[in-house]
């Protein structure tokens, strides 16, 4: 945590770190038994509706001319070269020269000639991947170098509570992966817990529908929410809904930039349930890498892919 603050503080954020009595007296509603450290942040922080965002987004460059065509991609059309890399290993060098597109309400598909694709399809971009060949190589080489990113099923849960936290409630993450925030002003609150890569398989859910599990909030939500705010000892769900991560199943950190065989394949995905937050800085390093051959504004280089066949991981600490 204390890593984390001095990043946050070098890239400008205003962040401090509470001792459990600072924190104690701050919010007297937190249970701080078996808090060694908190950080919370003094401005600028908040929360947004992520469908509203996207809209916004979305409306935008409609008006810049961005044509959208919802369908399932179901083929690429593709040339390949072959190469020998400087260690003396053959390699396939692809180009992407035509998609097909299944359109909604239909059997026939659209082909769609292109230049460049961007592989942006969250929690399905691991099978766009493998519909252009990637990973389809002998295991432990490049060309046989998977997209690991899969959907991961996660809940969002919606409780009353009349005796919980008040206005001044901040968007709180406990230590058990627990988070939650308020929502309006009637006393409403916003919030869940993942899994985590220690937690056992029998844990994740079912990625195969969108129904939420409420025992899940019965068994492992609940029991950290009301340790540590005691308040919540007693409250009433009101209303749940599931969605998907991208989830990178190697780091849980975005993939962004060129595939280094498939070369006009461009990805923006496996972010984990940090997407939208991102997308901005995303979508212009991905922009630049595709007009100017690099990243100008961040380095984003070590997010690329190549760092599943070498073996990099990007990995983040204290994160839900």
């Amino acid at each position: 945590m204390e890593n984390n603050v001095k990043v946050q503080r070098q890239e400008g954020a205003k962040v401090c770190l509470m001792s459990p009595e600072q924190l104690r007296n701050k919010f007297p509603w937190i249970n701080t038994e078996g808090v060694a450290l908190a950080s919370y942040g003094l401005e600028d922080e908040g929360w947004f509706d992520p469908w509203c965002l996207l809209q916004g987004l979305r409306r935008k460059v409609q008006s810049m001319g961005v044509l959208f065509c919802h369908g399932e991609v179901t083929r690429f059309i593709s040339s390949s070269n072959r190469m020998e890399t400087a260690s003396g290993e053959e390699v396939t060098l692809k180009r992407i020269h035509e998609v097909h597109v299944k359109m909604d309400r239909s059997l026939e598909y659209q082909p769609v000639e292109c230049a460049i694709v961007i592989n942006a399809a969250g929690a399905w971009s691991g099978q766009i991947a493998e519909l252009a060949g990637i990973g389809k190589g002998p295991p432990g080489t490049l060309q046989g170098t998977k997209l690991p990113v899969e959907p991961r099923k996660r809940y969002v849960y919606l409780w009353h509570c009349p005796q919980g936290p008040g206005l001044e409630t901040p968007f709180v993450i406990d230590s058990s992966g627990a988070y939650f925030r308020r929502e309006g002003l009637g006393n409403n609150y916003l919030g869940s817990c993942s899994p985590t890569e220690l937690s056992p398989q029998e844990e994740e859910p079912d990625p195969g529908n969108l129904e939420v599990d409420h025992g899940f909030f019965q068994d492992k939500v609940w029991p950290h929410l009301a340790q540590r705010v005691p308040a919540f000892e007693t409250l009433k769900v009101r209303s749940a809904w599931a969605g998907y991560y991208d989830y990178n199943t190697f780091d849980q950190n975005g993939v962004v930039g060129p595939h280094p065989l498939v070369v006009n394949m461009y990805f923006a995905t496996g972010f984990s349930g940090h997407g939208l937050q991102q997308a901005p800085a995303v979508g212009r390093a991905v922009a630049e890498m595709v007009l100017e051959g690099s990243f100008q504004t961040i380095d984003l280089n070590p997010f690329l892919f190549s760092r599943f066949y070498l073996g990099e991981k990007v990995q983040e600490h204290n994160i839900i």
